[in-house]
């Protein structure tokens, strides 16, 4: 006998309803033969261990009874009613399994799922959205437990600067991206080729990821991205394979250009940069630049 028949039965109450209930499991055994049997064992169970319960709770209605009312008689006839259907019910489960615990669903984003482990060859589990830049002179966030120190190789630089005749830039390498400003210093304008451009880093040259790009952009295209002249635009870029799915946000979800973690020593003298292309009239322009991370200190 199930425990769901157990509790289908033990609300079936006094004799008085009993009696109906005795009648639809007469009328079931006639229907199904081979479940009526267990249905009633456990509703007469149920009856049998709650009888008394039930009757110093619920009244035993008679029509007999002088102060018997007509909601009294209502509630007798939806009590039968219930009985009847509780009886019904306990055929279908009476054999039916034990109640399990329900189990989550497997989850939708796979790559989520399947992130790896932080480890230098195959990127990092802290995941982030976006990539605001910090104004304080160590990089990374409030909560980190290292800090780096980088330096320009190339082209050398201690201002993390570069400028020729058509353009000026200005780096800040940080642990979550690269962000850099550059400066139209002609009065034309000119455009960031991003499909051309690539990110090094220790996974090779890959696509390169910026402030509008997307989880969707991973094998589509990138949009330009116009510098009018004199002006200055400022962005971010990392690897484009850091993206991570972001469920159906419009979100950019990306995990950490670098740890901030006990493994941050592992990356001491790695080496990583862009190669960003600009379209500068008629002319696609590299512009080529690379960085070191010279030391990872406890903060």
């Amino acid at each position: 006998m199930s425990a769901r028949a157990v509790q289908f039965t033990a609300m079936l109450g006094p004799p008085s309803v009993a009696r109906w209930a005795d009648r639809a499991i007469v009328a079931l055994r006639a229907i199904d033969p081979s479940r009526a049997g267990s249905a009633q064992q456990g509703y007469r169970f149920a009856r049998d261990r709650n009888e008394a319960h039930f009757f110093q709770r619920i009244p035993r209605l008679s029509p007999h009874t002088p102060s018997a009312s007509l909601k009294d008689v209502r509630i007798s006839r939806r009590l039968t009613s219930l009985t009847v259907t509780f009886a019904v019910a306990l055929v279908g489960c009476s054999s039916s399994p034990e109640p399990g615990t329900a189990h989550a669903p497997p989850s939708t984003n796979a790559h989520a799922s399947k992130l790896p482990e932080t480890n230098l060859e195959t990127g990092f589990t802290r995941i982030i959205a976006g990539a605001g830049d910090s104004v304080t002179s160590i990089p990374g966030s409030a909560s980190a437990q290292y800090a780096y120190r980088f330096r320009q190789i190339d082209p050398a630089s201690d201002r993390f600067t570069f400028q020729d005749r058509e353009l000026s830039f200005y780096f800040r390498p940080r642990p979550s991206a690269l962000h850099f400003q550059v400066e139209n210093r002609q009065n034309r304008p000119v455009w960031i080729d991003w499909d051309r451009s690539t990110w090094v880093g220790v996974m090779g040259t890959e696509k390169i990821a910026h402030g509008t790009t997307r989880w969707s952009d991973r094998y589509g295209t990138q949009s330009s991205t116009q510098i009018v002249g004199l002006q200055r635009y400022s962005d971010y870029a990392f690897p484009i394979s850091s993206l991570v799915d972001p469920g159906g946000s419009d979100q950019q979800l990306h995990r950490l250009l670098l740890p901030e973690d006990q493994s941050s020593i592992q990356y001491v003298n790695r080496v990583f940069g862009v190669d960003l292309v600009f379209r500068i009239d008629d002319r696609y322009v590299p512009y080529s630049f690379r960085f070191r991370i010279e030391s990872a200190v406890p903060r």
